[in-house]
């Protein structure tokens, strides 16, 4: 069972990036914010990357996560952007680093196969799902999908840490089940 927590999450971008914030508590996810950092008005990438730090400090500070998670592009078909988006990637890290934060990493498709079960959801249908999912009301939705790409991140994170580990003691479900009653709801 996932102990009370604040995860950020983040969608890293070096035009617009998303970010997200849950507390957990009592093992119940819920949103606390949601956002963007729009980078569109600065010429310069080194300028952008500075901001992304800035931000990503002034996040941290005002919400004190537990944990960051982050959506890590594996791939890509234009060599310049994936390099540009790494080095977003690289200054969001940077600043939950020196802030000693645990990081954790997550693919696109293991981000969208967590919230819709599909990975190759559309974003519209991963806003839709964690909207539903975390009664997200109509007016707290953000036009930009990058706020819920990287709240998606968070709540991929809180999954993957709240999944049962079935470890090799137990030799089949009855076992598994009188070893872990906590896991068990009637």
């Amino acid at each position: 069972m996932v102990r009370d927590r604040i995860i950020l999450g983040i969608d890293p971008g070096t035009i617009v990036m998303g970010y997200g914030i849950l507390t957990v508590e009592n093992n119940k996810p819920r949103i606390e914010t949601m956002g963007v950092l729009s980078l569109n008005k600065f010429d310069n990438h080194y300028t952008r990357l500075h901001r992304i730090y800035e931000r990503m400090l002034a996040l941290i500070d005002a919400y004190h996560p537990d944990e960051l998670a982050i959506e890590a592009p594996f791939f890509g078909k234009n060599v310049q952007s994936m390099l540009k988006l790494g080095r977003a990637q690289g200054a969001a890290i940077a600043a939950a680093l020196n802030r000693d934060i645990p990081i954790f990493e997550y693919a696109p498709l293991k981000i969208k196969m967590a919230i819709t079960g599909n990975g190759q959801a559309a974003k519209e249908q991963v806003a839709g799902m964690l909207q539903h999912i975390l009664r997200i009301p109509d007016e707290n939705m953000l036009p930009q999908l990058d706020a819920t790409d990287g709240l998606a991140a968070a709540y991929c994170h809180y999954l993957q840490i709240n999944r049962p580990k079935a470890g090799k003691d137990c030799t089949n479900w009855k076992d598994f089940i009188s070893k872990h009653p906590d896991k068990v709801r009637k």
